[in-house]
C-alpha cells in the first residue's frame, strides 16, 4: 500500500475530505474510491487503514464520534485478559451464572443454558463474547471486572483517548440513545488494533488467545470478509444496532487485521452509522472498502 508513511503517530491535519495529506497516484486512487464507496452508505462512514509493517495510513471521518456496539468488546477483552496478567483472575477461573443474568438479548450462551444456574470458565466467557458476540457473556464479564468503568480507564491509560465506554449491553438495549455514550474514533481503533497485536501487549498465552478468539469471529462474514479470497486470515469484531422506528440503523461496523499474502499484516476499522440504507447495502460498503484497501496492499 503506497500511503503516506508515519512511524510513531497518526494524522492530525486532514483536508477538507477528511483523509489524511497523502502524496502519490495510487493512494489518491485508493482515496477516491473509498470516497464513492461510502457515499452509498448515506450516513456518517468512518475509515480508518494501518499497515502494521510499513506503517502507512489512511482515514476518512477518521476523528468522528460513531457508536461502537459490540466493538467494545474487544477492549472489553483486552481489559479482561490485563487483569489476568495481573493475577487479579485466571483464565480458567470460574464464574457463576444466575437466571437474573439474562435479559432479552442476543445471546447464544442463554439459549444454551436456558435454567442459568451454572459455572463456566473466564476463558469461555471471553469466546462467546468475541467470537459469538454474546451480549449476556459481556455483562457478566463486566460484572465481573467491577463495571464498565474499568474499562474506560484501562483502555485511556494505554494511550487511546478517542473512545468512550459508559454502558453495558443491558443498559444500551434500554434506550436507543444510550449506544452513543459508547463512541470511538475509528483512527483509535486502529492504533488499539496495533498495539494490541504486539506480542508484548499481553502474557504470550494470553496474547495467543485474544487472537485465537478474533480469528474465530464468526459475526458479519460478509463484512471485512466478505469480499476477501477464501483462506485469508482476519482477527476481526463486528458491531451492529438495531433499526428505529425512523428506519435508521445507528452502527454496523467492523474492525480487524487483515493478513496479507506476503505476511505482512493490515489493521482496518469500518463503521457505517446512522444511515437509513438496508443490512445489504450497508455490509457491502464495509466488504468493499477493505477489499480496496486490500488490493492496494498487495500491489
Amino acid at each position: 500500500m503506497r500511503l503516506n508513511t508515519l512511524r510513531n503517530f497518526y494524522f492530525s491535519f486532514f483536508c477538507v475530505c477528511g483523509f489524511g495529506i497523502v502524496a502519490n497516484a495510487q493512494t489518491n486512487d485508493l482515496r477516491s474510491r473509498i470516497i464513492e464507496i461510502a457515499k452509498e452508505g448515506k450516513g456518517t462512514v468512518g475509515v480508518s487503514i494501518l499497515n502494521l509493517d510499513t506503517r502507512d495510513t489512511l482515514s476518512y471521518n477518521g476523528h468522528a464520534h460513531l457508536p461502537m456496539q459490540s466493538v467494545m468488546k474487544f477492549s472489553i477483552a483486552i481489559t479482561v485478559l490485563h487483569e489476568i496478567d495481573k493475577g487479579h483472575f485466571k483464565l480458567d477461573q470460574l464464574i457463576h451464572i444466575d437466571k437474573s443474568d439474562y435479559y432479552d438479548t442476543y445471546s447464544p450462551l442463554r439459549d444454551k443454558h436456558p435454567a442459568g444456574n451454572f459455572d463456566i470458565t473466564i476463558r469461555e466467557l471471553l469466546s462467546y463474547m468475541v467470537s459469538l458476540s454474546d451480549n449476556v457473556a459481556c455483562d457478566v464479564l463486566l460484572k465481573t471486572l467491577g463495571g464498565i468503568n474499568k474499562v474506560d480507564t484501562y483502555i485511556h491509560s494505554i494511550g487511546i483517548q478517542n473512545i468512550a465506554f459508559k454502558a453495558t449491553e443491558f443498559q444500551m438495549a434500554q434506550a436507543w440513545e444510550v449506544q452513543y455514550t459508547n463512541w470511538a474514533e475509528v483512527n483509535d481503533l486502529t492504533h488499539l488494533l496495533d498495539l494490541a497485536f504486539k506480542p508484548s501487549f499481553l502474557s504470550p498465552a494470553n496474547h495467543a488467545y485474544l487472537w485465537k478468539i478474533m480469528q474465530e469471529t464468526s459475526t458479519g462474514p460478509k463484512q471485512i470478509k466478505g469480499l476477501l479470497s477464501t483462506g485469508t486470515v482476519v482477527y476481526h469484531k463486528t458491531g451492529r444496532s438495531g433499526t428505529n422506528e425512523q428506519g435508521i440503523t445507528a452502527a454496523t461496523n467492523d474492525i480487524g487485521i487483515i493478513t496479507l499474502p506476503n505476511g505482512k499484516h493490515l489493521a482496518v476499522a469500518i463503521f457505517v452509522s446512522d444511515t437509513p440504507v438496508d443490512q445489504t447495502t450497508r455490509e457491502s460498503v464495509i466488504a468493499r472498502i477493505a477489499k480496496a484497501a486490500y488490493d492496494e496492499s498487495v500491489k
